[in-house]
């Protein structure tokens, strides 16, 4: 297989704007730009077969929704650690970002915004604690956030896709679904892309948690980089231990089986043998963020292995004005490669 992998590092960008003050009169002025038409938030609650609760979800419709039949691609946007469905509008603003875009002649796209707890996006390799229930710290409910049976990949991609293919216009294809998020939703996106490639055919991560195993100082280039003692784990996932200890477990086994690396090895074998296909691939970073060295090596991965991918590191943190600021990339990104119509 041929690879073009493209890799970029883009470093202390800056734009001069320049403006003419008191030159023209007040008649030659620019007139007021037009209202940019608005898309719909809405919130969904809908039964959860696979966690065996009732969880809300955040909708993003498209300006055009409202108006004649037509279908559109569906994106899935997952939130980061102690997040919850409305993290991406309330903190990212992605129903002004998506009406701007499309006001400036972007595709629609209509959005699912699951409330994904602290889990990983995945099976956990325990069941939760029973003391979540006396948990003072985060708002949401006991009976939503405590769940009995915790399969948070097959939330994401069996009972939130069929909720919305069911309920809205959506395509209903595979070739028509993306899927992105941010640092423990970054790590959802793309490990969701590479374990149900059926049901995905793009992923894209910002500041992502993509080399779960990886040694705490460990380079790309390192033979014995990866963890082989759980306190070796445990150095390495930092303030993570004690919330991917309950997800993963604590043998280095079962984080090998959660590692986005060893997925992708995974589903080169099924490509290789004709049974699955390629999820279209981005990912990105700041450099000044914590999981950068997860980035480069999950990058050095994929590079092995032959896998077509879009690798950026960019300036900036692991923080809320990065994600909104490279949002757009990953919705651009997600929609150049799925079916649109």
């Amino acid at each position: 297989m041929m690879r073009t992998t493209l890799r970029q590092v883009v470093l202390g960008t800056s734009l001069l704007v320049c403006s003419a003050v008191g030159s023209a009169p007040l008649a030659a002025q620019a007139a007021p730009a037009s209202p940019i038409a608005a898309g719909t938030v809405r919130t969904d609650t809908l039964w959860a077969q696979s966690l065996g609760v009732k969880k809300s979800l955040t909708v993003y419709l498209p300006p055009s929704y409202g108006r004649g039949t037509q279908r559109y691609p569906l994106l899935v946007l997952l939130h980061g650690k102690s997040g919850n469905e409305r993290d991406w509008i309330n903190a990212g603003t992605l129903h002004r970002i998506m009406d701007s875009l499309v006001a400036a002649g972007g595709k629609e796209a209509i959005i699912a915004m699951p409330d994904g707890d602290d889990g990983w996006y995945t099976t956990w390799a325990t069941l939760p604690d029973a003391g979540c229930a006396a948990d003072t710290v985060r708002r949401e409910p006991a009976a939503s956030f405590c769940v009995p049976w915790p399969h948070y990949d097959d939330y994401v991609a069996h009972d939130i896709v069929s909720h919305m293919d069911r309920t809205y216009r959506t395509r209903g294809t595979r070739d028509s679904r993306g899927i992105a998020g941010l640092s423990m939703g970054g790590y959802g996106a793309i490990t969701l892309a590479l374990a149900y490639p059926d049901v995905f055919a793009a992923a894209s991560s910002h500041s992502g948690v993509l080399s779960p195993r990886l040694r705490s100082g460990a380079l790309p280039t390192n033979p014995d980089r990866y963890a082989r003692t759980t306190a070796e784990l445990a150095t390495g996932a930092r303030q993570l231990w004690p919330n991917l200890r309950a997800v993963f477990g604590t043998d280095t086994l079962a984080w090998r089986g959660h590692d986005p690396a060893i997925l992708a090895e995974r589903l080169a074998a099924r490509v290789r043998r004709g049974e699955a296909a390629w999820p279209a691939l981005r990912f990105d970073i700041g450099v000044e963020d914590t999981w950068l060295p997860h980035n480069r090596d999950f990058d050095a991965s994929l590079t092995r292995l032959g896998v077509v991918h879009d690798y950026r590191e960019y300036p900036g943190a692991h923080t809320w004005a990065y994600w909104r600021l490279h949002v757009r990339e990953s919705v651009a990104f997600l929609l150049s490669v799925l079916r649109l119509g």
